[in-house]
């Protein structure tokens, strides 16, 4: 069901759109969630946005790449849906509840997204551990993809005593949190820390009063999206509309 608040979104956007798209270009290149088609990115570089002006972007689909916004315009596929949680309409299940629990040990601080030592140590043994491609690096993910000058962005840090386990990359706005990247450390998997950050956004979402979360894609099939499913009440942003899936 389309929402007042998406309506009005979708009609302020449509405006948006047609002073911006002619900025845009389709950028072709290997799927990188590993599915046997060629991804297509439609993209544009852009200044600082304002606050409603990145929501009504979210709301349309689309996430951010460093001062990129994006959507997927794949010929072969349309596998990749964009996802987010109304987090006052969230309950945890039992599983969560659980993973709550074991991680209830961690301390948890707000940052700036820069490129501190520990961070970028972390962040380079995750992708090695999980992603060993020849350019995936600490740096090349923070100086291309979390870093930006279009949005307000902090980082997460999650924190076992005084030793950093988890770091979640996060834009927020006033009525908005857009989740970019969560990194972990690969020694500390039993913790499903990835299922903690989601759990701890929310959190934040609620004490800051924040109606939406965007979490990305969910990809079915592709295990480091598909955990978002689990997530419940969500809504999932097919043909154009947010759909609750309950």
């Amino acid at each position: 069901m389309t929402t007042d608040y998406d309506t009005a979104c979708a009609a302020e956007f449509a405006a948006l759109q047609n002073r911006v798209d002619r900025y845009f270009v389709d950028l072709t290149t290997d799927c990188p969630y590993g599915m046997p088609y060629t991804a297509s990115f439609h993209q544009a570089m852009f200044g600082p946005l304002t606050d409603r002006a990145m929501e009504l972007f979210l709301a349309a689909g689309y996430r951010r790449n460093g001062n990129c916004l994006y959507n997927m315009r794949c010929a072969q596929c349309s596998a990749c849906i964009p996802i987010r949680i109304r987090p006052k309409n969230f309950t945890p299940n039992r599983n969560q509840r659980r993973v709550a629990r074991k991680n209830s040990d961690l301390n948890i601080r707000l940052t700036p997204v820069d490129m501190d030592h520990d961070n970028m140590v972390l962040c380079d043994r995750f992708l090695q551990a999980r992603y060993p491609q020849e350019h995936n690096t600490a740096e090349g993910y923070y100086g291309g993809f979390f870093c930006n000058t279009i949005v307000d962005s902090v980082r997460i840090e999650f924190l076992l005593k005084d030793r950093l386990v988890g770091g979640s990359i996060v834009d927020l706005g006033g009525n908005w949190m857009n989740a970019v990247y969560f990194y972990f450390d690969p020694d500390e998997s039993a913790r499903s820390l990835g299922t903690f950050n989601i759990l701890s956004l929310v959190e934040m979402c609620l004490d800051y009063g924040i109606d939406y979360l965007y979490l990305g894609y969910f990809i079915k099939g592709v295990a480091a999206m598909c955990y978002k499913d689990h997530f419940r009440p969500h809504e999932l942003f097919l043909a154009g509309t947010w759909l609750e899936s309950s």
